[in-house]
């Protein structure tokens, strides 16, 4: 198995009211060697000599190429024996492509502008597409996603500006239940020797910058329940991904590292936000460490060989490396460095989907189909197992020949859609709840004009009627799925910003109308881990909302077979926040 590299030096200025910026490409080399290596040729032998990261940060600050000339790193590669795991890559050629960057403010104006799209797909495109400019996110995902890293330096300092910064870091702190080992970690690697510092109790300030100030870096968990930014953020890239957008804050002091050389079990997008930071990314050891399940624990630093990327971040800088990709960072002497680690894709593969799938798809196919319900050969235990693998029996043969037979079976007992939805649901409970834009939280029922006044309740109930536009509020809020049954409607607007606070909601829809025209809740058993609102009947209508998103359409149109029906089930669902309603101009 061969790894490559892509390289992108992202170059930002001011010119003509906007940000003009050059990036350079460094396309991608196979069978190659390690990164930042020069060859030279002395009596016919190649010989590599590494370049160390502060050597390449020295070079970067100093010969930075101009726009208006082309330079290139050329290198010619060799061949290295494998030691059981993925050859080393290194970098040819340098290219150069202009691309708009934004300003100091670019985050702000981003999440301004897409607040004004009403397509919550569209919204997280474009805000994918802002996180990895200038790689478009087509070719991203055809060349680099879980493939091999990729790196991007902008020269801009602000590029990420307003995500998040140490003097949130800070507030949070001060303002917020932040606990130890629930919210942060004190972590330190010293002499190759990974220890966590973590305190019982409340992570004060005065503790916290202590431990800070005596060497030990700072993790910040689940960020997203303390800063509104960061939960606006995930919050739309989850609906990109459709797998759950996690976030870690890292504060480390200059000259220190906090955590041994391991890889992880998430696609990784490394934002630098402040400082610098030296970072070395290495190879899968071998194929069975390629996409692993789970993480790794820490290794010895040799137990990994060398690197395929050495670089210093720098504030604006982005990199990405695949789920099995060990990595490790470490500050400068000169700065302190804060950076934030977007990750997705934990247990999002086909064999999870199989793992859900295949015991469901058996247990089906023992009811429905007698031959999984024949007996085993009388002696199979004489010619089958460990024991007798090394034997040349044609009877080893039929046996083999009847799994193969079963298995090839089995597919038509597979459950897929169900399974899917099994999948959808454990998604729905990790995601975040929508952070609804000023014309979100106005048409939905969070700015419902109910409220107390001159002592008594004004505005109680929401005014629908058959002429009242609706829509979902958001493309991934919900989704109708069947346990077998009965269908449920699932829904994210009332999960916690802290991960599986809140157990996943749902409900069904029953055409029963109490006194109050709405229909009745009933509180069932709980469906897996879900509480259930009992209601249900009417799955086309929901469908017909959920498939014309991101349309409004009328309450008026909804398939139910009586206007009060239409009316109740619209009532029902706004009340859930689950859909809006149409703000007339």
């Amino acid at each position: 198995m061969y790894s490559t590299l892509l390289f992108v030096r992202y170059q930002g200025g001011w010119e003509g009211g906007a940000t003009v910026s050059k990036f350079t490409h460094y396309p991608k080399k196979t069978r190659s060697e390690s990164q930042f290596d020069d060859v030279d040729t002395r009596g016919g032998k190649m010989e590599r000599k590494h370049m160390s990261a502060f050597s390449l940060y020295q070079m970067i600050e100093t010969e930075s190429p101009s726009p208006a000339k082309k330079r290139s790193f050329q290198g010619k590669k060799r061949k290295k024996k494998a030691r059981n795991h993925a050859a080393e890559v290194s970098i040819q050629g340098l290219n150069e492509l202009e691309c708009v960057n934004g300003g100091e403010e670019a985050l702000t104006v981003l999440l301004a502008e897409l607040a004004k799209i009403n397509n919550s797909k569209e919204r997280a495109s474009k805000l994918f597409q802002w996180l990895i400019n200038p790689l478009p996110a087509k070719a991203f995902f055809r060349e680099t996603w879980e493939k091999k890293p990729v790196l991007v330096q902008r020269k801009n300092p602000d590029y990420y500006k307003g995500l998040f910064s140490t003097e949130e870091f800070d507030r949070i702190l001060r303002e917020e239940d932040v606990q130890y080992g629930v919210n942060l970690d004190v972590t330190s690697y010293t002499d190759s020797k990974r220890e966590t510092h973590n305190p019982p109790g409340r992570a004060l300030p005065f503790t916290v910058w202590d431990f800070y100030e005596n060497g030990c870096s700072l993790r910040m968990l689940n960020p997203q329940a303390f800063s509104s930014t960061l939960w606006n953020v995930l919050s739309i890239l989850q609906e990109y991904f459709g797998s759950m957008a996690g976030a870690n804050v890292y504060l480390t002091p200059p000259g220190t590292q906090g955590f041994a050389p391991h890889y992880d079990d998430i696609e990784a997008f490394v934002i630098q936000l402040e400082g610098k930071k030296h970072w070395r990314v290495y190879n899968p050891r071998s194929d069975d460490e390629v996409l692993p399940v789970l993480s790794s624990p820490n290794f010895d630093q040799s137990e990994i060989g060398k690197p395929i990327l050495e670089v210093v971040l720098e504030a604006g800088d982005l990199l990405y490396f695949p789920r099995g990709f060990i990595h490790q960072g470490d500050c400068l002497p000169d700065a302190h460095s804060l950076h934030i680690t977007v990750s997705s894709y934990q247990k999002n593969s086909w064999g999870d989907l199989l793992q859900k799938m295949v015991p469901t798809a058996l247990e089906i196919a023992m009811e429905e189909d007698v031959e999984f319900r024949q007996g085993l050969p009388l002696d199979y235990l004489s010619y089958m197992g460990v024991q007798n693998s090394d034997k040349d029996d044609p009877r080893r043969t039929t046996f083999f020949s009847k799994i193969d037979h079963l298995m090839n079976k089995l597919k038509n007992f597979a459950p897929v859609d169900a399974t899917v939805d099994i999948k959808a649901r454990d998604f729905l409970h990790d995601c975040l709840p929508p952070k609804l834009t000023a014309e979100e939280a106005a048409s939905s029922v969070h700015g419902a004009p109910a409220r107390w006044e001159g002592g008594s309740v004004r505005a109680a109930g929401a005014h629908i009627t058959s002429q009242t536009g609706v829509g979902l509020l958001r493309a991934g809020c919900a989704r109708l799925c069947s346990d077998g049954d009965a269908v449920h409607l699932f829904y994210t607007t009332e999960n916690s910003r802290v991960y599986h606070k809140e157990e996943l909601k749902s409900f069904e829809i029953k055409p029963e109308v109490d006194k109050f025209g709405l229909f009745s809740l009933v509180f069932l058993t709980c469906f897996k881990s879900s509480q259930n609102l009992s209601l249900l009947q009417h799955t086309d209508a929901v469908e017909f909302v959920i498939h014309s998103y991101p349309k409004f359409v009328s309450v008026g149109s909804f398939p139910c077979d009586s206007l009060q029906e239409k009316i109740s089930l619209a009532k029902l669902l706004f009340k859930k926040g689950v859909i809006q309603r149409e703000l007339l101009q």
